[in-house]
């Protein structure tokens, strides 16, 4: 891959540069709840700005159908670049029409511009190439060079993400350098012990990940949702909480295979436990109850993970090397039940391993609970694609920048 380092070099004065970015930031309306995203491309626009190149930004937000919808703009994402850059960047109604083409044409050396959510567009995410294919025609026309630096999207092979690279001399950002210059440190060259503590919701969406890493993890930590499949899976009651039925005989096989091979599978021991998911708006109290692990109660679902998994878990960090998070503990939006992703979180901060916190709601957690993100190793961008990095498979936004 070549490096925008080497683009950089060359000179970049006058050249309209194609950012492609991750600016998917988590919206309250049009309040931009967390601008982590936005602050991760900054040095990649920066530099590309202040070297005299002509910087066309783009990037999706949410899961817009294909057309215009004013809930899914980037308009708020577009005002808080400027914020950060401290400069004006000009924003463009449409992504690929005049008002991109007027709003390209307009910028001065130095400028930046930010165009409409790329999935405005239907050719974005087509699974047809030929209409793929004819927006990232399109894209081209706005542009000299491509740099791309939207790591949270290179899982997607999407017009602007695989498309539109070989159709134009391209780099590589220093975001993505980054991140996987990091996920190298996972899978390639791993400091032992190594360990990963998952959560989330789903068993479903970290099953082929869990595949992977037991064959190369030396423990590792199962909480939140997934975590009740797993406690179904060794026969467990576990009340209302949720289960994915249909993935206890692959959990099964996956506790069995842990046993066989010596990967040290943890599971939690105790649950915090309520009536009903909690009300994440008005957050109202919503007094939980701890209760042992294979003991909930018909009527109740367990939310987090309960103290004295916390503590368990808190203590299977303090030997690593390695520490790779995704996925949060429990429902950690609500303060009731947050305390378990704390946990991990701190117990994070304490180890000295190398320590990498896989995107998506971990990176969210760990912001909103009021952690120092420059204390961790290193916060992804991209859970998903964090992931399936992980899993081994080839990712789309990766081969396209390959040379």
């Amino acid at each position: 891959m070549k490096t925008i380092d080497e683009l950089l070099a060359a000179g970049v004065t006058g050249t309209r540069v194609f950012v492609r970015a991750d600016l998917n930031v988590p919206l309250d309306g049009t309040r931009i709840t967390d601008d982590g995203r936005i602050r991760a491309v900054l040095p990649t626009v920066k530099a590309l700005a202040d070297a005299g190149a002509k910087v066309v930004v783009a990037s999706h937000l949410g899961r817009p159908k294909g057309a215009p919808d004013p809930a899914f703009s980037l308009a708020p994402a577009a005002a808080r670049l400027g914020e950060l850059l401290g400069t004006e960047v000009a924003f463009a109604t449409d992504t690929v029409g005049d008002s991109a083409l007027a709003t390209v044409d307009g910028l001065a050396d130095g400028g930046v511009a930010v165009v409409e959510n790329l999935r405005f567009n239907a050719g974005e995410t087509s699974k047809d190439d030929v209409e793929r294919g004819a927006f990232a025609d399109r894209l081209a026309e706005l542009a000299d060079v491509y740099v791309g630096d939207g790591f949270g999207a290179v899982h997607r092979k999407h017009a602007s993400v695989f498309d539109l690279p070989a159709r134009l001399p391209h780099y590589v950002g220093f975001l993505i350098a980054t991140e996987v210059g990091v996920l190298k440190k996972l899978t390639d060259d791993v400091q032992r012990p190594y360990v990963v503590a998952l959560g989330g919701a789903k068993v479903s969406d970290k099953l082929a990940v869990i595949d992977e890493l037991l064959k190369k993890a030396d423990r590792i930590l199962i909480g939140g949702g997934m975590a009740y499949t797993f406690l179904k899976a060794k026969g467990y009651e576990i009340g209302s909480s949720l289960l994915q039925e249909d993935q206890v005989p692959v959990v099964v096989e996956y506790i069995e295979r842990a046993e066989k091979t010596g990967v040290e599978l943890v599971l939690p021991v105790d649950a915090l436990v309520g009536a009903a998911f909690p009300d994440l708006k008005t957050k109202a109290p919503a007094n939980p109850t701890a209760v042992a692990a294979d003991a909930i109660p018909a009527d109740r679902m367990g939310l987090d993970i309960g103290p004295e998994s916390r503590k368990l878990y808190a203590s299977k960090l303090t030997d690593a090397a390695t520490v790779f998070w995704n996925g949060p503990m429990g429902v950690f939006e609500h303060p009731d039940y947050a305390e378990g992703t704390k946990a991990v979180a701190q117990a994070l901060l304490d180890s000295p391993a190398f320590t990498v916190v896989g995107g998506g709601d971990s990176a969210a957690a760990v912001r909103l609970l009021g952690f120092d993100e420059n204390a961790f190793g290193h916060i992804s961008t991209g859970g998903g694609a964090s992931l399936e990095y992980l899993e081994g498979k080839t990712l789309p936004g990766l081969a396209a920048l390959e040379d």
